[in-house]
């Protein structure tokens, strides 16, 4: 997913993310926009994730969540 998709989906994305990683609040996500990078940085504050680990983890989320979006997209 670019980051453009991810920032269009945003409202979208921000749910699963803070269902899988809940100690991101509110105010977190509203700082990070969309951004995989901020998401990445902030997973490496609230988590202690190495830089690798956070990318990587954002990564693989953002894998998953593609499928999961357009799988969504083709039941509507």
């Amino acid at each position: 997913m670019n980051e453009d998709i991810l920032q269009g989906k945003w409202k979208q994305v921000r749910g699963e993310i803070q269902s899988l990683w809940g100690r991101l609040t509110n105010d977190d996500l509203d700082r990070i926009q969309g951004s995989s990078a901020k998401l990445a940085g902030m997973l490496q504050e609230r988590y202690g994730y190495s830089r690798q680990e956070a990318e990587r983890a954002v990564a693989d989320f953002l894998d998953g969540i593609q499928d999961k979006l357009e799988a969504s997209s083709r039941r509507n």
